[in-house]
């Protein structure tokens, strides 16, 4: 088993067709085939259940890709060792919208400045979503909110945001979720963790929000709240960033619900020079500034 076959092994798991693996490692695609199948041959088992034109990791496929990651990054690490070189590699990051919007571009400018050899790919979602990239391999690392429950990840706390439920100018003043009950509510699909907080908010006040219109974009929602159609809940650095922030009330929750962590979580079998590269750059625990409530 060469090195190659697990490069070109490793891409084709992860872009899902040999099309996409070829234009990631520069080959043509019957070489890519023909490599994957001298592998498959070799080993003796099949590493891809083939279909409609897309691959999808065979039992075999899936024990392989664990150890074709671990063994490529172990080389990537030992060639930085051995040559005294800068960092390099790639680093595939995932992020929910708000933390990619508000927190990530100071990061990744430093980050580029003090690697620059190391190539940063982002892509954007729920964290329910972005933790699935990362226990599938296709993110080494993503930041979410959700906790830190599954057993194959670990990560580390680093960004505290204010929840804050946004509302029309003329919404009255609300000292609980039964006083909003049945006011509709705008967020994204069932994946974001944020509307779930807030599902829950409603439910721990024993009310009921009305319909749910899930949104693509926080733009969205706070343009629906300014037209008066309902609520929404969102991180007050979000909330800010926004040009028309200052059209909507905005209102604090109690103590117990106006806080979230945002974590960065990875796999624990999947530590990569590049990942202990953002780690360095990242705080070592939230902080937590409380501004005043306009």
């Amino acid at each position: 088993m060469k090195l190659s076959e697990l490069e070109i092994f490793q891409a084709v798991a992860e872009c899902g067709s040999v099309a996409g693996a070829a234009q990631r490692l520069h080959r043509v695609p019957s070489n890519v085939t023909t490599r994957l199948r001298q592998l498959e041959e070799a080993l003796g088992v099949q590493l891809f259940i083939r279909s409609n034109q897309r691959l999808q990791l065979a039992p075999a496929g899936h024990s392989l890709l664990e150890y074709s990651r671990r063994i490529l990054a172990l080389v990537a690490e030992a060639r930085q060792a051995v040559s005294g070189g800068a960092a390099l590699g790639t680093l595939t990051l995932g992020s929910m919208e708000s933390t990619a919007a508000v927190r990530i571009p100071p990061l990744l400018a430093t980050f580029h400045q003090r690697y620059p050899h190391i190539q940063l790919e982002l892509t954007t979602g729920a964290s329910g979503l972005m933790l699935e990239q990362v226990l599938s391999g296709h993110c080494t690392a993503a930041f979410v909110h959700t906790p830190l429950l599954h057993p194959a990840l670990e990560g580390r706390a680093v960004y505290r945001e204010e929840m804050l439920i946004i509302a029309p100018r003329s919404q009255p003043a609300f000292s609980c979720a039964s006083e909003l009950a049945g006011r509709n509510l705008y967020a994204f699909r069932s994946h974001c963790s944020y509307r779930r907080h807030f599902e829950e908010w409603f439910r721990a006040g024993l009310a009921m929000p009305g319909k749910i219109y899930e949104m693509e974009s926080y733009h969205s929602m706070l343009a629906c709240v300014i037209a008066g159609g309902g609520l929404a809940m969102m991180p007050r650095k979000m909330l800010e960033s926004m040009p028309g922030h200052d059209q909507v009330s905005v209102w604090p929750v109690a103590e117990a619900w106006r806080w979230l962590d945002t974590w960065l979580v990875w796999r624990r079998d999947a530590v990569t020079p590049q990942l202990q590269a953002l780690l360095e750059l990242l705080p070592a625990q939230p902080d937590q500034q409380i501004p005043a409530i306009t």
